[in-house]
């Protein structure tokens, strides 16, 4: 049978394989994160079913980005929907209010394996069929620098568009302009959550953004040092 181990913040939990328990995420779990009145008290849930571990979203206002380790597979867990965790290695990233956590999700004896790709390119990132130009990278990692720089704590309070654009300096006009087009570009490949309806952006899109980009690896602590490098113009 496989075994699955939930790292948080450097702690980790167990839960058990018996038919009929489960194990519960949220500021009252199983897996407690209890200073944050954004969070539900309970959002999600792992059980073990018919030899599937299995996560649900059991609140009713978050959603969570799923993703193997290698950012080649990812979901958007809504309220209300479960998928089976069978990936050695899963990341689950999700926002609640102005904050960003990671959990990781290892599972011993999984059924499936991440397959990695290596492109050596001129520099630009390529996700799907879409390249993101120097610029359009600075920007991601400028959102989500608390997330990448944390030490242990799982936790980042995603910047401001104006704080993140004086981070880059630039006028923050030219970031909103560079952000639409970052996320116009993720929202063709069907990437949920970065706009509001036909036409508006959300008014979280940048939380969505950092949740997506570091769930699925799009930027890792090693491109940090983009944030001092000279952009494409």
């Amino acid at each position: 049978m496989s075994e699955l181990a939930i790292e948080f913040c450097g702690e980790w939990f167990r839960p058990s394989a018996d038919d009929g328990d489960v194990f519960e995420i949220g500021r009252d779990g199983d897996l407690s994160i209890e200073d944050n009145p954004y969070l539900h008290r309970r959002f999600l849930r792992v059980s073990f079913e018919s030899g599937i571990w299995w996560l649900a979203n059991v609140g009713s206002l978050i959603s969570a980005t799923v993703c193997d380790a290698g950012g080649g597979v990812q979901s958007w867990l809504s309220p209300g929907n479960r998928l089976p965790i069978v990936f050695p290695t899963t990341s689950i990233v999700f926002t609640a209010g102005p904050t960003t956590y990671e959990i990781l999700a290892q599972l011993h004896g999984a059924p499936y394996q991440e397959i990695r790709s290596e492109d050596a390119d001129s520099g630009a990132t390529t996700i799907g069929m879409i390249t993101f130009t120097t610029s359009q990278k600075q920007l991601i990692v400028s959102l989500a620098e608390p997330m990448l720089r944390r030490d242990g704590t799982g936790l980042s309070e995603i910047p401001s568009s104006a704080a993140a654009a004086a981070r880059l300096g630039w006028a923050t006009t030219r970031f909103n302009r560079k952000l639409d087009n970052v996320c116009d570009k993720l929202d063709r490949i069907g990437v949920k959550g970065l706009r509001g309806g036909p036409g508006a952006l959300a008014t979280n899109r940048r939380a969505r953004l950092v949740e997506y980009a570091v769930a699925s690896r799009l930027v890792t602590s090693a491109d940090l040092p983009l944030l001092d490098a000279t952009d494409d113009g």
